[in-house]
C-alpha cells in the first residue's frame, strides 16, 4: 500500500514537469488561485497555499450552506479528507456516556476528544474540566470558512493541537447595507430546524447576528434532542491600521441517551455553554497582529446527579513582521486558565460530593520564522516553549518546506511535534487520578503535493505521514488499582487525499480518499474513507448528491475487535422560486444502510427533509 501511494507521488511529479516543458510560457503563469488561497491557521496571519509546508483544508460558505446542516461538524466529516466525526442519531451529539462527536483527525483525537483542538475566530473551545469541545455549540450558518490542519499545530496553538486544529471563522457584513437569511426545515422523526441570521454595515461598524432552534423526537425511545443557538459578532475599523472585533455565543441543549440497543436507556443532559471574545488587530506593510481576550463557560447537569461549572479563559498575543523581501517572522505569547467544580449532587445521600474544585494555567511562547527563496522554496520553522504550573516545561519545535516544482505544482515536506496536556479529569477526578501526569506527545513526518490540472478546473492535494506517539496516558491496574500513567505509544502510517473538478459555473463535484494503518486500535477510526460529491445546476434547479464509504470502522476493541462496513448516500434538490424564495427537498441514508457509528447505537434508516430557504 505504500509503496503503491509512493509510485502516485512520482506520477503526479513527472506529468507536472512534462506539463511545464510543454508549455513555454508556463513560467509566466501566475500560482493559480487554488494553491494561492490564503489561509490564517498556518501562521496567524495571513499567507498563500502554495508557502505552507502542512496539509491545509479549506471549507468555504457556499459547500457548508448546501448541505442544510446545522451542525457544522458533519459537514467536515464529508468534506476533509482523513477526518472522522462519530454520529448516534438524526441530529445532536450529547455529552459523557453514549455520546457522539467524537472528531478524530488521521488516528488521532481521543476519548474523551482531547487530542485535536478546535478554535472559534483563533480563541480554543474546550471544557476546562474534561478537556473537550462541545460539538453541538459550532453552528454551521454562523460560518464564513473552516481552515482544518491536518497534523500537529501545537508549535502555534499548545495543549490539544496533537491531532490536528479545526479553526472556524465566523461570517462579518463586508458590503454597507444590511441582509438576512431564514431557514425552516421539518423531517423524519418530527424533526425540526429554524435559523435565523442577519448582517449589517454602515461605514466602519458592522454587526452579524444568528439564531437557531433544532429538536427532534429521535429515531429510538428516549433519544429526543433539542437546543437553541445564538451568536453575535460586531466590529469597527478605527482606521486603514486598527480594528476591533468582538463576539458572543450562547447555547442551551438538553438530550437523551437512549442507551444501547438491547439495553436501558442512559442519562439526560442539560446543558449551557458560553463563548465571548475580544480583540484589537492592527495591520501595516511591514507587520500585523492581534490581541485576542476570550472566556469560554458552562454548566453541565447530568440525571445520574453529576454537576459542573467549569471556565476556560485567556489571553493571546500574536505579530507578524515582513523585514525583507521574503521572509515573514511571526512572534507569539498566549495564556490559559482552565478549571472549574465538578460533584455529583445526589451522592452520600443527597448531601453531594465535590470531585475537583480547582484551575490549572499554561503560558507559551512562540517564534515561527518563514523564507522564500528565488520564489520556488519556502522554508518554514518553529519553535515554542510551553510552562504549565502541573508539570513544567514542554519544547515545541516545528520544520517544513514547500518547493514549487512548476507553477501549478507544490512538493511539501515536514516534521511536527503536537503534544496534550493531562486535563483536570485525569489529573484530581476518581479513582484513576494521577497528579504527577505529564503531556501525551506526538511526532509527524509528512509528504505531500498539491497540483491545479486543466486550466485550474481539477485541483489535488494529498498527504503520506506518519505518526508517532508516546506517553500516552492509559489505565493501568497496581495492585488491584487503577491509575493513569503515561504508557501508552502507537504508531500510524497513512495516505490521504482530495480532489476537486469544477467543470463550469453548473457542474462540480470532489473525492476525498484516506487509508490508515495503526498498530493499536482505537475506537470510532474508520481503516478507510471515501467521501465523494457532485452539485449540478439547470436554470432554477440545483441537484445535489453525496456519499460516504466506511471501511472497519473500529466499533469494539476487547476482548474481541467488532468492525463496520458501510455506504451512506444522501441526496438534496433546490427550486429556486424566485431571487428571494428558495424550496428544498433532502434525503438522507437513501439506501436504507443498517449500520452504527457508536456500537450498539444504530442509525437511522431513510430519513427525509422539506425546507424552505429565504433571502431579503
Amino acid at each position: 500500500m505504500k509503496t503503491q501511494w509512493i509510485l502516485i507521488f512520482v506520477c503526479l511529479m513527472i506529468s507536472s514537469k512534462t506539463y511545464s516543458q510543454n508549455n513555454n510560457n508556463s513560467d509566466l503563469i501566475k500560482d493559480t488561485i487554488i494553491i494561492n488561497e490564503v489561509i490564517v491557521s498556518a501562521n496567524k496571519t495571513g499567507i498563500a497555499k502554495n508557502n505552507i509546508p502542512y496539509n491545509v483544508s479549506l471549507i468555504k460558505r457556499d459547500e457548508i450552506e448546501q448541505s442544510s446542516e446545522s451542525a457544522l461538524l458533519p459537514v467536515l466529516s464529508q468534506q476533509v479528507p482523513g477526518l472522522f466525526v462519530s454520529e448516534r442519531g438524526i441530529t445532536g451529539f450529547g455529552v459523557s456516556t453514549g455520546s457522539a462527536g467524537q472528531i478524530n483527525i488521521r488516528g488521532v483525537g481521543g476519548n474523551p476528544n482531547t487530542e485535536v483542538l478546535v478554535l472559534l475566530n483563533g480563541s480554543p473551545q474546550f471544557m476546562g474540566i474534561m478537556g473537550h469541545p462541545l460539538p453541538d455549540s459550532y453552528v454551521a450558518s454562523d460560518v464564513e470558512k473552516v481552515e482544518v490542519i491536518k497534523g500537529p499545530a501545537s508549535t502555534l496553538y499548545g495543549t490539544n493541537a496533537m491531532g490536528g486544529v479545526i479553526n472556524i471563522i465566523t461570517r462579518e457584513q463586508l458590503s454597507d447595507g444590511y441582509n438576512s437569511n431564514a431557514r425552516i426545515m421539518y423531517g423524519s422523526y418530527n424533526t425540526q430546524k429554524y435559523m435565523l441570521n442577519g448582517g449589517y454595515r454602515k461605514k466602519n461598524f458592522n454587526i452579524f447576528l444568528s439564531i437557531n432552534h433544532d429538536q427532534t423526537d429521535g429515531d429510538r425511545d428516549s433519544s429526543d434532542f433539542n437546543i437553541n443557538n445564538g451568536y453575535i459578532k460586531a466590529g469597527y475599523e478605527i482606521s486603514k491600521h486598527y480594528n476591533l472585533s468582538t463576539d458572543f455565543s450562547l447555547a442551551k441543549f438538553n438530550a437523551s441517551d437512549p442507551g444501547p440497543e438491547f439495553g436501558n436507556a442512559g442519562n439526560t443532559i442539560d446543558i449551557v455553554r458560553g463563548m465571548g471574545s475580544f480583540s484589537f488587530n492592527n495591520k501595516y506593510e511591514k507587520y500585523d497582529g492581534s490581541l485576542r481576550f476570550f472566556y469560554n463557560f458552562g454548566e453541565h447537569n447530568i440525571s445520574d446527579g453529576f454537576h459542573s461549572l467549569d471556565k476556560n479563559y485567556g489571553i493571546t498575543f500574536n505579530e507578524a513582521f515582513r523585514l525583507f523581501k521574503g521572509n515573514i517572522i511571526t512572534v507569539g505569547v498566549d495564556y490559559k486558565n482552565y478549571g472549574g467544580i465538578a460533584e455529583n449532587i445526589k451522592a452520600m445521600n443527597g448531601a453531594g460530593m465535590v470531585f475537583v474544585d480547582t484551575t490549572n494555567y499554561e503560558t507559551g511562547a512562540y517564534l515561527l520564522i518563514q523564507q522564500n527563496i528565488y520564489k520556488k522554496l519556502t522554508l518554514n520553522a518553529g519553535f515554542r516553549c510551553e510552562f504549565s504550573d502541573v508539570y513544567g516545561k514542554e519544547p515545541i519545535p516545528t520544520a517544513g518546506l514547500a518547493y514549487r516544482l512548476t507553477p501549478k505544482t507544490v512538493i511539501k515536506a515536514s516534521v511536527s511535534k503536537g503534544f496534550r496536556s493531562p486535563t483536570l479529569r485525569e489529573l484530581y477526578m476518581w479513582a484513576p487520578a494521577n497528579a504527577d501526569l505529564k503531556p501525551e506527545r506526538m511526532i509527524n513526518y509528512e509528504l505531500g503535493i498539491l497540483k491545479t490540472l486543466f486550466s485550474e478546473k481539477i485541483t489535488i492535494d494529498a498527504s503520506i505521514y506518519k505518526s508517532e506517539g508516546s506517553n500516552m496516558i492509559q489505565t493501568i491496574i497496581i495492585n488491584s488499582v487503577p491509575k493513569y500513567m503515561n504508557t501508552g505509544e502507537f504508531a500510524n502510517i497513512g495516505v490521504d487525499f482530495g480532489t476537486r473538478y469544477k467543470f463550469n459555473n453548473s457542474l462540480n463535484f470532489f473525492i476525498n480518499y484516506s487509508y490508515i494503518n495503526m498498530d493499536n486500535l482505537i475506537l470510532a477510526i474508520p481503516e478507510q474513507q471515501i467521501s465523494m460529491g457532485a452539485t449540478w445546476k439547470y436554470k432554477k434547479l440545483t441537484l445535489g448528491l453525496n456519499g460516504q464509504y466506511i471501511a472497519n470502522l473500529i466499533l469494539v476493541t476487547k476482548p474481541e475487535v467488532k468492525k463496520e462496513d458501510y455506504i451512506v448516500v444522501n441526496a438534496k434538490v433546490n427550486y429556486d422560486y424566485n431571487k428571494h424564495v428558495c424550496l428544498f427537498v433532502k434525503g438522507e441514508n437513501l439506501l436504507n444502510q443498517e449500520y452504527q457509528i457508536n456500537y450498539n447505537y444504530p442509525m437511522p434508516g431513510i430519513c427525509l427533509f422539506v425546507g424552505l430557504n429565504i433571502h431579503f
